[in-house]
């Protein structure tokens, strides 16, 4: 299983505002798409859910899981840029 940490975690608000969760790897993203994303899913959401998978599975690369991932939280508008994170950047 292809599980390498993402290059920058991918950001996202979920549940509440202001509670992030940083999301480092492929893993935690399928995780994450899986079982706590909003309701309001899309195309954008299963494209990623495929991706991670076929990332663990050795199919894909680790950056498409990230750009997938970034897509799909851009589709549910839970991503969080830097410029809103408390000090400006990645914890």
């Amino acid at each position: 299983m292809d599980n390498k940490p993402f290059e920058t975690p991918v950001v996202v608000e979920l549940g509440h505002v202001g509670k992030y969760r940083h999301i480092r790897d492929t893993r935690e993203a399928a995780e994450c798409l899986m079982t706590v994303w909003p309701l309001n899913r899309g195309r954008r959401h299963r494209e990623a859910l495929d991706t991670c998978l076929k990332v663990l599975e050795g199919y894909r690369s680790t950056a498409d899981a990230r750009r997938a991932l970034i897509e799909a939280a851009k589709e549910s508008e839970v991503l969080v840029p830097d410029d809103r994170l408390p000090d400006g950047k990645l914890h």
